[in-house]
């Protein structure tokens, strides 16, 4: 029977089955353990990260402390040498004597004492790397030697037996302390005490001042000392020696010349000499410094003096940190600075070079009394009459540690710092000595180090300096990661101003002005290229690429004018054609007279590229980029000319629009293509007319481009960058707005076109618009690979780690930082951490561009929501 007529139909509900249930709640837990999964990625990941890089800004600690009686040494010690492992220390004393013992267990192990020959020693110096010794006699006489620990590696075999237990794996036969090793293998450890025939210098003049340098090569040593006599008169000495290798004959050759005189009444309390023996530093006890030019061997001069100790201070502390370019000076109120020799306008000095206090350190309470540099970093020790001794750090201008005295009223003779930083051993005036194991693993990092400027040795002023490495042992690390995240931003910069244009203007013509056929082929053509490596984009910059921008630089500064002008020439040109043609070629055709039109353009500005470069840069780009040739008005008007288009555009519209608009529609269709193909034409003349004027008027202002934008061409830089990146990024923004464009409804655009807008109107006042959260997410997404990409700036931007905007130059990212010097980073030391600090910083760069990136397009969605 049927229903009755008037009676709602009566609709069944199909039971839906259960296993459509099951795999979609299956689904619904799935998607959630997934995305809480990502959650704790993330989370895990920033705490790796951070779990490294903390370390970093721990400061130091004090593992432990020992301490024995020093009954052995008597005398006032000179010096005391502490072997790397820790393990033997000894002292030299002025009358000669060397005393070592077991640094844990205050062991004594057997020494030879110097023979100083009857001499009483009034001068002392010593190179804490290598262990050589200088001694200056009261006799006017200085004799060389060396003293130290001699380390050896010896079969198990070849240990002596009957070897008395030291603690801690080591033993002693009472001349030397053996220390077992894998492999069975045994390190033995010796005094190394010798002291060379001695040299008269100042016959009858006792050396009141003394340094020393060695030097040159195993067949010809060379050796530079300076003394200075209890007259005053300092004699610079170079000493030359010739080895036979067959019959170990040595011949040498001394040369000495004399100093100008210190003034009279000057009571010399250091002498400082730089390794390459040209420049002398004198001072005496009241802060005076004698800083003396000795390039020319020949004729050594005065080339400036200073008060360091101003006041009623004395000059208690003048030494060279590791490399020799940091002086520090102490004085009796405590106070600790680090000067640097730099070249100065203006210095009142006769070399052109002066003194300058680069920093000031935290001041001890009482007279710095004792110092000991590292022979690794910029490390050091100062000890102060009140018993203190403070670990620090040079260039971070940190106090790491801080150790109180162990005794009260305890001063100190002599302190030491390991080889490895990693002990601090002192010989008190109360007859015990103290033995400290520390750990500073990182005291070049702060803060401030690390994100802010600081000043280097060698560099004029304070600056922003990446360079972890270099080829010699006295080169200091510089860890400042604010390069780094420059040349990021730099790369990503000139990327997306590339990209960004040309992705969203193909976006909106796929979307909105090409038919479907074409749109069929475009976009997976586009998509695909989203799929090319990084590290082949990577290759074809710096090979292919990278050359021909080169050697075709004033064409391709050229065609970025050429190629738009060309396309809005066609676009004009094909309003031109009557409407039966335009229809009939609109798909495929135009898309193809499209690239026709790009071909031309490209063309034509590499055949005008050689006339473009001697109207605009004089013929040379390369030395108009320099500031040699030139001036900055052309490619000023360049740079100025889209938006004195945009300009004239705007002022044109604003006076004449309606009624240019009402003559168009009065027109025949090609009538009113050759007119407003007419009117292009007046406002681009007006445009260039304007840039040019701009130009000039800027120009003499002294606002060109060149020293900032435009500086020295070198081939990696960063335009060929932004070209290999633009290809890497432009598919991902275009797929992304395309899709966006294509989701804002069908009735919005029908409406725009309804109420008599046109197509371009449409798109550019409503679909872009209504699109936009979309269009800015794609740009975002494209922002952020090019922020995280690696093996293209790699390979086509130089990895130079400068700060500048020369688009000319190179760079180097965060991510090709990580990726050229991770693999040569040592597990948990410095460098290792601080490039794991640039991908946490990295990380969090990302993560804030991101999260403000979010909240943009929430509030673009919620006005396209509106509409």
């Amino acid at each position: 029977m049927s229903e009755p007529a008037g009676r709602p139909t009566r609709r069944r509900r199909a039971p839906t089955r259960r296993s459509v249930l099951v795999m979609d709640r299956l689904a619904d837990w799935t998607i959630r353990i997934g995305g809480i999964g990502v959650i704790l990625a993330v989370f895990g990941i920033m705490a790796f990260l951070a779990e490294v890089v903390v370390p970093l800004f721990t400061g130091g600690e004090v593992l432990s402390r020992i301490e024995h009686a020093k009954d052995a040494i008597r005398g006032r010690v000179l010096v005391d040498k502490l072997d790397e492992y820790r393990t033997l220390s000894v002292a030299l004393t002025d009358d000669g004597k060397v005393t070592a013992f077991h640094a844990a267990s205050g062991r004594a192990i057997e020494a030879r004492d110097l023979d100083l020959g009857g001499g009483t020693i009034t001068s002392f110096a010593h190179l804490p790397v290598n262990g050589l010794i200088a001694l200056g006699f009261a006799d006017g006489s200085v004799r060389f030697g060396r003293l130290g620990v001699e380390v050896k590696v010896i079969a198990s075999t070849d240990v002596p037996a009957g070897l008395a237990d030291l603690g801690g794996g080591d033993s002693t036969d009472g001349r030397a302390v053996y220390t077992r090793l894998p492999g069975e293998q045994v390190r033995r450890l010796a005094v190394l005490a010798q002291l060379d025939p001695p040299q008269s210098i100042a016959a009858g003049k006792a050396i009141v001042g003394l340094d020393y340098r060695a030097g040159g090569t195993v067949e010809r040593p060379s050796r530079a000392f300076v003394t200075v006599d209890s007259d005053g008169v300092i004699r610079l000495s170079n000493a030359t020696s010739r080895v036979n290798l067959l019959t170990r004959q040595v011949q040498t050759q001394v040369a000495t010349t004399t100093l100008p005189d210190l003034p009279p009444g000057t009571k010399v309390s250091r002498v400082l000499m730089t390794e390459k023996a040209d420049q002398i530093y004198v001072a005496g006890e009241d802060g005076q410094v004698f800083r003396f030019d000795t390039r020319d061997f020949a004729k050594p001069m005065l080339a400036e003096q200073l008060d360091l100790a101003p006041g009623d201070q004395k000059l208690t502390l003048l030494d060279f940190l590791n490399g020799e370019q940091s002086i520090v000076v102490g004085t009796s109120a405590g106070a600790v600075d680090i000067y640097f020799r730099l070249q100065r306008e203006g210095a009142r000095s006769s070399d052109g070079y002066t003194m300058v206090r680069a920093r000031s350190l935290e001041p001890h309470g009482a007279p710095v009394t004792g110092f000991a540099p590292s022979i690794r970093t910029k490390s050091f020790l100062t000890a102060d009459a009140a018993g203190n001794i403070w670990f620090r750090h040079a260039t971070s201008e940190q106090t790491i540690l801080k150790l109180d005295p162990p005794a009260p009223g305890l001063r100190y003779e002599a302190v030491v710092l390991a080889p490895r930083d990693d002990g601090i051993l002192a010989i008190g005036d109360n007859g015990r000595y103290y033995n400290w194991r520390i750990s500073v693993p990182h005291p070049e990092t702060t803060l401030h180090s690390i994100f802010g400027k600081v000043w280097y040795e060698g560099y004029a002023e304070p600056s922003y300096t990446w360079q972890s490495s270099s080829g010699t042992d006295t080169f200091e690390p510089k860890f400042s990661l604010v390069p780094l995240i420059f040349g990021t931003i730099k790369a990503t910069l000139y990327c997306m101003l590339f990209a960004v244009p040309i992705a969203l203007a193909a976006a909106i013509f796929t979307s909105e002005f090409v038919n479907r056929q074409v749109r069929a082929v475009v976009k997976p053509t586009m998509e695909m290229m989203a799929s090319l490596p990084s590290v082949v984009l990577g290759f074809i910059a710096a090979l292919i690429l990278a050359p021909i921008v080169e050697n075709w630089i004033a064409s391709v500064i050229l065609a970025f004018a050429a190629i738009p002008l060309g396309l809005f020439l066609g676009a004009y040109l094909w309003q031109m054609l009557p409407e039966r043609l335009a229809l009939r070629f609109g798909g495929l055709p135009k898309f193809a007279l499209m690239f026709l039109a790009v071909g031309l353009a490209g063309y034509l500005a590499w055949w005008l590229g050689g006339a473009f470069e001697r109207l605009a840069f004089g013929g040379d780009f390369k030395a108009w980029a320099n500031g040699t040739v030139g001036s900055d008005a052309p490619f000023l008007a360049l740079l100025l000319l889209p938006l004195s288009f945009i300009a004239v555009s705007i002022g044109f519209s604003r006076a004449f629009g309606l009624a240019w608009r009402d003559l168009l529609r009065a027109l025949a269709p090609m009538q009113a293509g050759m007119a407003d193909f007419a009117r292009w034409a007046l406002l681009l003349v007006l445009a260039v007319l304007l840039a040019l004027a701009l130009a000039w008027i800027m120009t003499g202002a002294g606002l060109g481009p060149r020293g900032t934008l435009v500086d020295t061409y070198v081939q990696r830089n960063t335009l060929v960058v932004g070209f290999a990146m633009g290809f890497a990024v432009i598919p991902i923004i275009y797929t992304i707005s395309e899709d966006a464009l294509n989701a804002v409804p069908e009735h919005l655009r029908a409406a725009s076109l309804a109420c008599g807008a046109t197509p371009w109107q449409t798109a550019v006042s409503i679909i872009l618009p209504t699109a936009m959260s979309g269009v800015f997410a794609a740009i975002m997404i494209g922002m952020g690979r090019a922020v995280g990409e690696t093996m293209i700036v790699v390979m086509a931007a130089g990895n130079t780690p400068v700060m500048e905007w020369n688009i000319f130059s190179g760079l180097r990212a965060l991510s090709a930082n990580i990726a050229v010097e991770l693999p040569e980073a040592v597990k948990d030391d410095t460098l290792y951490r601080m490039l794991f600090l640039a991908a946490l910083t990295l990380f969090a760069m990302t993560f804030v561009i991101n999260t403000l990136a979010e909240l943009i397009r929430q509030r673009f969605r919620k006005r396209a929501m509106q509409l």
